[in-house]
């Protein structure tokens, strides 16, 4: 996130990240987590297409860059994280300094189509406007595009589930979120920071309009549901964490 134009949730963001950089990868990087196992299939999707370059956005300290570069064969990989702590504490990890950057998910220093993977995870939901970063996301990359993140709809009761997508669907989800986070349209917490309401399905339709083929992965544990809401609704009312996978035939 760019300085300029800075809102106050995203100073916060961007401050929660500096202080807690020494700590980050303790509190948010672990082997098992949902995030790993979407790096298990994207590095599958990879190694399946025979793909050369990769982009992550919103790097952190580099967690999926060094999957990349260790287990993706690929001839070239980038990272892009806002917040320089976290950066540096990529770089103290041993990540090399031109391959994990400081930048804007919002504006990509790089050229259309300049990478056959681009990919983020649990990243969209720390950002106010994700459909910005992921027409980013879309603008730079050739073959592929990887969403592993949050799912409001299958966080929850089923019933606050079912309401969340009802209001979705009538678009009022926006102003119950502002009555629900008392005008501030974000939530904050001590163990993740500035987080928004969001879900991977909100930006299906850019991904369908850009990709050949685009299927979900649910991610981590499913929420009960009826059997046949679950067969009917799939990922969308099941899975509070989903990976999308955006795929261009060559």
């Amino acid at each position: 996130m760019s300085e300029r134009g800075q809102g106050d949730d995203e100073a916060r963001q961007r401050a929660y990240y500096a202080q807690t950089a020494a700590g980050y990868d303790a509190a948010h990087v672990h082997a098992d987590d949902a995030h790993n196992a979407a790096l298990d299939h994207v590095l599958q999707v990879i190694a399946a297409l025979g793909l050369t370059s990769a982009l992550d956005v919103g790097a952190g300290t580099g967690r999926t860059v060094a999957r990349l570069l260790e287990e993706g064969g690929l001839e070239r990989v980038a990272g892009i994280e806002p917040v320089a702590e976290l950066v540096a504490h990529g770089h103290a990890k041993g990540l090399p300094e031109d391959v994990l950057r400081v930048g804007d998910g919002r504006a990509l220093p790089y050229p259309d189509r300049s990478f056959d993977v681009v990919v983020e995870t649990g990243m969209l939901h720390h950002v106010k406007t994700p459909r910005v970063v992921v027409g980013e996301m879309l603008r730079v990359a050739r073959r592929a595009v990887f969403l592993s993140d949050s799912n409001r709809f299958g966080q929850g009761r089923l019933a606050a589930r079912l309401v969340k997508l009802g209001l979705y669907g009538a678009r009022l989800w926006p102003l119950a979120n502002l009555v629900k986070t008392r005008g501030k349209g974000y939530q904050y917490s001590e163990g993740d920071g500035v987080s928004y309401s969001y879900s991977v399905f909100d930006d299906l339709p850019a991904l369908e309009a850009w990709a050949d083929r685009v299927y979900t992965v649910p991610l981590g544990p499913r929420s009960a549901t009826p059997p046949a809401l679950a067969a009917w609704t799939g990922s969308l009312l099941t899975a509070p964490q989903v990976l999308v996978c955006a795929l261009r035939d060559a």
